[in-house]
């Protein structure tokens, strides 16, 4: 794998990390099958977007990421106050969200960024350093690679110490519990139906800020972006759990994190070897999802054979 290849599955594995952690809020914390990713991050494209071509790509991160926590909001509405099933409550909003997404993008179906993204400015303040060495555009090309993955790193960072707080707060606790015993929850006084709004909520804020910041590092939006990110965010949550292991929420947290990059890696290195056309890449992509899940079963399996021979060798 190229240096360069190297760089950009780094990149994209840790703002996808943003999503992956969203994933591991609601499929593994509050333990519910959460099917609002698909169209909460393309609500996060749409809003990022939108706002970047007005000249505001900080608060249009910031307003992706509310606008994701308001669409997990419906979904853990329909959940508790409707009585919907939770996968039922997450297709009706994710299709709802379509129309949505469409009317926040003005009804067209892409939206091309002007020169006003973050990483537009950060790469005009490395420019100004780089006339000072006349002009290197080797250099200049590898300050924009190192300035995306500068941002990445620092947003994934952000947004993993700040779920880390709040997950040990009273509250994140509350969600905690939730997600593990709803029942004693409820039995405890503590509003469970509240707990899972809030919790869909911070999930789904943390899959449209990926969007938002997706969409501003490839300089376009399009309708169509959330498709398949569920399967990348499941991704990300398994081949980091099958490293290290199911563990506790901060260690589960750094680990959909370290799945993340993994993963991309290995799209782009699969990508990369020509031996699929381009059309397989959502195949390849669950192939390694299926082969991510079935590994723990298949490590039993290796040991139960291996303790066998054991056992006959003694014998």
């Amino acid at each position: 794998m190229s240096l360069t290849m190297f760089l950009g599955g780094l990149q994209e594995g840790l703002f996808y990390a943003l999503l992956a952690m969203g994933v591991y809020i609601s499929f593994r914390i509050l333990n519910t099958p959460d099917l609002t990713t698909e169209g909460s991050y393309t609500l996060g494209v749409a809003v990022s977007a939108v706002l970047t071509v007005a000249g505001h790509p900080v608060l249009g991160l910031i307003c992706a990421f509310m606008a994701g926590a308001a669409a997990g909001s419906v979904t853990g509405l329909l959940q508790t106050k409707v009585g919907i099933h939770p996968i039922l409550a997450g297709i009706l909003t994710m299709s709802g969200l379509y129309t949505i997404n469409t009317a926040v993008m003005g009804g067209k179906p892409d939206v091309t960024l002007t020169k006003t993204t973050i990483f537009n400015k950060l790469y005009e303040a490395f420019n100004i350093n780089l006339q000072a060495f006349n002009r290197d555009r080797q250099a200049f090309t590898m300050a924009k690679e190192i300035t995306v993955l500068i941002v990445g790193a620092v947003l994934a960072l952000t947004v993993l110490i700040a779920l880390i707080w709040f997950f040990r707060t009273h509250v994140g606790l509350c969600i905690r519990a939730t997600g593990n015993n709803e029942a004693m929850v409820r039995s405890s006084s503590i509003n469970a139906g509240g707990m899972k709004v809030l919790g869909l909520a911070v999930a789904n804020g943390c899959t449209a800020l990926a969007g938002g910041v997706m969409t501003q590092s490839g300089g376009f939006a399009t309708i169509s972006n959330g498709a398949g990110v569920l399967v990348v965010g499941l991704a990300s949550v398994i081949i980091g759990e099958a490293i290290v292991g199911k563990r506790g929420v901060t260690i589960g947290l750094m680990s959909v994190i370290l799945g993340s990059v993994l993963y991309q890696c290995l799209i782009r290195l699969a990508t990369s070897l020509n031996v699929f056309p381009a059309y397989y890449l959502k195949l390849v992509s669950a192939a390694i999802v299926a082969f991510a899940l079935a590994l723990p079963m298949l490590r039993e399996s290796f040991a139960r054979r291996f303790h066998r021979k054991g056992g006959a060798k003694h014998a």
